[in-house]
């Protein structure tokens, strides 16, 4: 009962067990490996046993050549066959008759022979290989009947003249005892081999397999990492290869998620602030009006007006971002003057300008700058410009819009005084919820969605935004939109082509 269940038990398990990337790696280097050997193994021994035999079959036919030119003496001695085609026993001939003639260290020679020579041993050896011969009508003199289709006959020549013919037929296989040993030892020396390149394959198989996906297992302990929230996390990225390269964008993707976790503490602190400090303002107001501290004059009343504008500014930045986010940021694009607009848009700000201590400059062209716009964005863009300046420019100041025509583009700079930014924050202002510490610091305000919501509206439009250092000290904001009328040109010089307001 024990043995069944435990039976049962394995069974089920590994019924159930699916291999890992590493056991489907390593089996398939092993797979391909052992196929790979077996392969070379059986055409290693099919190919040994054809030149084998094709060796043996050479050998005899060297052999059959001996007996040949032991013939071709025997028939210069004795003129004919008459006294071969007399004997009955073949195999006595080759190994007494024709021996007595051509044996090494024959009665003559006073050497004793009973032992057979080198010689002997393979003119028997020819005779035991059914060795026929015919005289030069290929009539059968001796030896056996080798009528086949597949006999071979060698002539047998005294003074360059065939005399007769020695038909035999190959071996069709290898039966001799030490030829057939020999093969064996070498089949089984190739097994051995190719049992030993099999475990050495497997080896190397399952190495390669911990090898090449050792990087993949980093990558995958690194992406729970960042899935359970520690996006400081890295990986190894060293390697040349694909590998490599896929590690290095997993640390890129690493430091991004890292960067905008930080921007998002960041943004949710500031969103706390920002709410809280004009609902603060509006709620120690209300308190205080309540209470009779504070009377209920117009002047109280614009105070809290002003909180209830920034609160309501903040709110529709968010508003708008998370529109533009999912695209459902409306834009009803028509034919406009972009000088008329920018005029209209920028002229009420003077006085907001005036009550931070700032002058405003306007530099417009005299003739109509057409583009396909959405006024109300645009003004929407212009006022987040006007905004940032009025907000982080230092009093005594001034700002600065100048509209030019570049081609088939129209390009609006804003730009004002002191204080500037790093060349590094300016390359960052146009990401959202990114904050300048410094100069533009925190303290001054700001939620750093103004300029996001900007640079979506300027793509929106079919054009561009940037940030670069304005001559006068501080940030130049550089707007870039096509015209309406791209083919045409008008040539105006700086002077005449523009108005100063």
């Amino acid at each position: 009962m024990g043995s069944g269940f435990s039976t049962r038990a394995i069974a089920g398990r590994l019924r159930g067990w699916r291999p890992g990337l590493t056991a489907r790696l390593f089996l398939a280097l092993l797979a391909l490996t052992l196929t790979t050997v077996v392969l070379m193994s059986v055409v290693v021994q099919l190919s040994f046993r054809s030149e084998f035999l094709d060796y043996v079959r050479a050998g005899e036919r060297q052999r059959v050549g001996l007996l040949s030119g032991m013939l071709a003496d025997y028939y210069r001695l004795e003129g004919d066959w008459s006294e071969l085609a007399q004997t009955r026993d073949w195999r006595r001939l080759l190994r007494d008759e024709l021996w007595s003639h051509h044996g090494e260290g024959g009665a003559d020679s006073g050497v004793d022979d009973t032992r057979p020579a080198p010689a002997a041993r393979e003119l028997a050896y020819a005779g035991e290989s059914d060795v026929t011969l015919l005289d030069i009508a290929q009539h059968r003199v001796a030896g056996p009947d080798v009528q086949s289709a597949d006999v071979q006959r060698l002539a047998i020549r005294v003074d360059g003249m065939a005399v007769g013919w020695l038909a035999f037929r190959p071996s069709s296989r290898i039966t001799d005892r030490l030829a057939l040993g020999f093969q064996r030892r070498q089949l089984h020396t190739a097994w051995w081999i190719a049992l030993v390149v099999a475990v050495l394959a497997a080896l190397v198989s399952a190495l390669l397999a911990r090898g090449f996906l050792a990087p993949v297992r980093r990558l995958g302990v690194g992406a729970r990492a960042l899935s359970a929230g520690r996006f400081e996390t890295r990986v190894e990225a060293s390697r040349r290869d694909e590998l490599g390269r896929l590690a290095r964008d997993f640390n890129r993707l690493a430091e991004t998620l890292e960067r905008n976790e930080g921007l998002r503490r960041a943004f949710m602190a500031d969103m706390s602030h920002e709410l809280r400090t004009p609902l603060s303002v509006v709620r120690a107001g209300l308190e205080a009006m309540e209470d009779g501290v504070r009377p209920l004059t117009r002047e109280s009343l614009a105070g809290l007006q002003t909180s209830v504008a920034a609160l309501s500014k903040l709110i529709d930045d968010l508003y708008a971002l998370s529109l533009a986010d999912t695209g459902a940021l409306t834009y009803r694009m028509q034919p406009m003057n972009l000088a008329a607009a920018v005029a209209e848009i920028a002229e009420p700000w003077r006085a907001h300008l005036a009550d931070a201590g700032l002058t405003l400059a306007l530099v417009l062209p005299q003739v109509p700058v057409p583009v396909q716009g959405d006024r109300g964005r645009l003004a929407q863009l212009l006022d987040n410009l006007l905004h940032n300046s009025r907000r982080y420019t230092h009093g005594y100041g001034s700002v600065h819009i100048e509209l030019t025509r570049r081609g088939d583009e129209a390009v609006l700079c804003v730009e004002d005084s002191a204080p500037g930014v790093t060349a590094v924050d300016r390359a960052r202002l146009f990401e959202r919820l990114y904050r300048v510490e410094g100069s533009r610091s925190r303290r001054s305000g700001g939620s750093g969605l103004g300029l996001a919501i900007c640079r979506n509206i300027a793509e929106a439009h079919g054009g561009h935004i940037s940030a670069y250092a304005a001559p006068r000290g501080g940030v130049g904001i550089r707007l870039v939109l096509p015209l309406a009328e791209p083919g045409r040109r008008h040539a105006h010089s700086s002077e005449s082509g523009k108005r100063n307001v």
